[in-house]
């Protein structure tokens, strides 16, 4: 899929491979959006990838004065804990928590997520709602762009071949803004939206003073119903608001029929999600948000380990990586991904190959201690890095004890999914010792069982948790 592969450690050393590769190389940050790309053929012109994974500060959320930044490394999943973004941006990391599972948001980037731009990518809605902008940088200069400037159609932009995006930044909600994110997708989780909608509203009393909409999935970009808001201003929240409102943000769309819904479909969407999101604002739903979300963070921090130097690697530079505590030095394999990796140069077998798309989550390993899906990671990553597998989580013969839960409960039928579950398991119970069965469903979101042995798994996620009596003990 690629021939050379940089890892970098500074911005500097990243922008100087792009100014001269050009349109040969491509910046990856968490990469499962561009290596599923890169599968697809998607990008024949890409030789080069660059990895700025290991940069040293570049996972940061920061004030500054009114504004919020968050850095290019920031993970959907870090979002969700960051109490920054919890007391100024609320919708954002609403958006951020729905996207894929914990395996994806594990690494996926909420600002690879903004330069992918695709109309039904979540975390760009609340940013055209918040007026968001985008720091791009080249070797020989910054520029800030409008995040609505930005895109030029459906995974279309204005970054050049030599520029990459170091930072996004967008005003903070005020005490008297109020805000919500509503998405509707085809199952209960690990969905693309089929559309969504932000809202956020200033208020004087009842009346609104302020408002921003945006609309995902019903337009080439994501947009601002600017009739919407206009028609907002000195209204109070009510039921026939609500219904002028809707009617304002159908007008504003052009959805069209894809795999996932029709265009009438998605016309009828719109506006009972504005009227949800409404109804979340007036009622103070829109607040709500867990204390403790399940990220799959085991006892790790959620942060990878940044490199000290830069280096490149081709079929004559080795991966030199620690799989299940034993130190490999692999020849070959650069070009693939971490679960060919795996299975195909050290005969580690046990991660399996689903989807190939990051839909199933069989081939759920753990990187540095956090659960990915490894047909989506490039297998350089392995380098420097301490990789786990389903061969790794027992010791000798002795079983996991959430491996022997699903035996005693019978929770494997053809099996293929089981290795999967069971690192998704050893993830959830490590960072919630006693999950509700909530949590658990949760949890195992990004794990799929074609024989449908859904009910037996989570019995058998329950008994592992019971036998782990003392909370907080470390799973052996």
């Amino acid at each position: 899929m690629w021939e050379t592969y940089h890892t970098v450690c500074s911005l500097e050393d990243a922008l100087e491979i792009l100014d001269t590769e050009q349109n040969k190389a491509k910046i990856i940050a968490g990469g499962t959006d561009l290596v599923l790309e890169l599968k697809k053929g998607l990008h024949p012109e890409v030789r080069t990838l660059v990895d700025i994974n290991r940069i040293k500060g570049l996972n940061k959320i920061w004030e500054e004065g009114d504004f919020v930044h968050i850095s290019p490394l920031v993970t959907h999943n870090q979002a969700l804990v960051s109490k920054t973004l919890i007391n100024f941006a609320l919708p954002l990391v609403k958006a951020a928590q729905s996207i894929g599972a914990a395996q994806i948001r594990n690494v996926g980037t909420i600002c690879g997520n903004v330069i992918t731009a695709s109309p039904a990518n979540d975390t760009i809605s609340p940013l055209v709602a918040f007026d968001a902008e985008l720091l791009i940088q080249s070797k020989y200069k910054k520029r800030w762009i409008s995040i609505l400037d930005f895109y030029q159609g459906v995974r279309k932009t204005l970054l050049k071949n030599n520029e990459m995006v170091t930072d996004l930044r967008f005003k903070k909600m005020q005490p008297k803004q109020k805000g919500s994110f509503i998405k509707y997708l085809l199952r209960n989780t690990h969905g693309i939206s089929v559309a969504n909608v932000t809202i956020i509203l200033g208020f004087k009393g009842n009346s609104i003073t302020d408002a921003k909409i945006a609309l995902g999935a019903v337009t080439p970009t994501i947009i601002r119903a600017k009739k919407a808001e206009e028609f907002l201003l000195g209204k109070a929240i009510n039921k026939e608001t609500v219904a002028e409102v809707g009617s304002l943000c159908l007008e504003a769309a052009t959805p069209i029929s894809d795999i996932r819904a029709s265009e009438e479909y998605r016309n009828h969407l719109i506006p009972l999600l504005v009227e949800r999101a409404m109804n979340e604002i007036q009622s103070g739903k829109w607040k709500e948000f867990p204390e403790k979300p399940v990220l799959l963070w085991g006892k790790t921090n959620g942060n990878q380990k940044p490199s000290q130097e830069s280096f490149v690697h081709n079929k004559k530079v080795p991966i030199r990586t620690t799989i299940n505590k034993k130190q490999y030095s692999l020849s070959s394999g650069q070009e693939k991904t971490l679960l060919n990796l795996v299975r195909e140069e050290t005969g580690l077998t046990g991660t399996k190959l689903g989807c190939g798309e990051g839909e199933c989550g069989a081939c759920t390993l753990f990187l540095n201690g956090l659960p990915v899906l490894s047909c989506l990671i490039p297998a350089t990553r392995a380098h420097d890095a301490e990789i786990t597998t389903i061969e790794g989580i027992s010791e000798g013969e002795k079983l996991h004890l959430v491996q022997q839960a699903f035996i005693d409960e019978g929770a494997v039928q053809c099996g293929y999914c089981t290795p999967g579950f069971i690192m998704s398991a050893v993830k959830l119970l490590e960072e919630k010792p006693n999950p509700t069965q909530l949590e658990i469903r949760e949890g195992l979101a990004g794990n799929i069982c074609r024989c449908t042995g859904y009910y037996s798994i989570i019995r058998a996620v329950e008994k592992a948790a019971r036998e782990n009596t003392s909370v907080g003990k470390e799973l052996k």
